[in-house]
This record gives C-alpha cells, structure tokens and sequence, in this order.
C-alpha cells in the first residue's frame, strides 16, 4: 500500500476515534493498533525513499548523457569547421557555417540542459510534496499520541487499569 494511503487511513482512524469524554480535541484508540500502522508505515517509507534515489540518480544520468552529446556535437562541429577553413576557396563560407554548427550545438546542448533541469526539479516538487504532507502526518500522529500518553498520567490510581477501547 502507498505511503500516502497509509496515512490516509491514519487520519481516518484518528477522526473516527471515540471522543474523551468532556474533551473535543481528545480521542481514544487502540494503541497496540496505532503503533502496528505507524510501524507499517515507517517499513514503506525507505522504499520511497529509494525511489526518490533513483529519480536523482536517472537526473545524473540524463544531464552527464546530454554534457556527452553536446560535447560531442561541439567536438563535431570543430572538426567539420576546421575541415571547411582548410580548403581556401570556401574559407569564408566555412568560418560561417562552422559558427552557425557550433551555436546551434550549444544551444541543443543548453535546450537539452534545461529540460532535464525542468524534469529533474518536477520530480524533486513532487518528492517534497510527500514528504512535507507525510512528516505532516508523522507530526499529527505523534501528537496525537502525546496527548494521549498524558490523559493516561492524569487517571492516577486509575491507571493500572486498562483504556477504554
């Protein structure tokens, strides 16, 4: 199950809870339960993680294969302009052909650059976007549990005695 349906479910058992009663921002569960879905939850996240790994190692890939293509367009278009100055009939025509090759490649190259720019930091959105709303999550859980852990100290004598629920 995805992370985010996870805690999905979370926010719904925490709003389905049954009140304390005299309180509306308290609630009661079943602790043993609350701990086995955060502890299935935490088990998912490294998996996220790896997959946010691969995102960055996919953008490292794309930029170093568009720096190889582009250098080697520059490479290219060196050789073939210095090929056409050689050759004195066309010198001139040749200098400006192997100018318009060499801006051409650096633009594709800077093009090139920038859409992986793009992709990479559209991935990266996407991959905060989780992580701010499932440390959200995280945060609300644990006060919730903080909470919780202080209505048990407040029962006194009473707390040798189960939770209600």
């Amino acid at each position: 199950m995805d992370p985010l349906d996870r805690i999905d479910e979370l926010i719904e058992l925490v709003q389905e809870a049954r009140a304390v009663p005299m309180s509306r921002t308290n609630f009661m569960f079943d602790r043993t339960e609350m701990i086995e879905r955060l502890e299935d939850l935490r088990a998912e996240l490294p998996s996220e993680l790896r997959k946010a790994a691969a995102v960055l190692d996919e953008r490292d890939r794309i930029v170093d294969a568009g720096r190889r293509e582009a250098d080697r367009i520059v490479r290219e278009s060196e050789a073939e302009h210095a090929r056409l100055v050689s050759v004195n009939e066309i010198t001139v025509s040749a200098e400006h052909e192997g100018s318009r090759i060499i801006s051409e490649a650096r633009s594709e190259a800077q093009r090139l650059r920038e859409e992986v720019d793009d992709y990479v930091d559209t991935a990266l959105a996407n991959f905060e976007q989780f992580l701010t709303r499932a440390l959200a999550s995280i945060e609300r859980g644990r006060d919730k549990m903080h909470a919780l852990r202080e209505i048990g100290t407040f029962q006194g004598e009473d707390a040798e005695r189960p939770l209600p629920f």
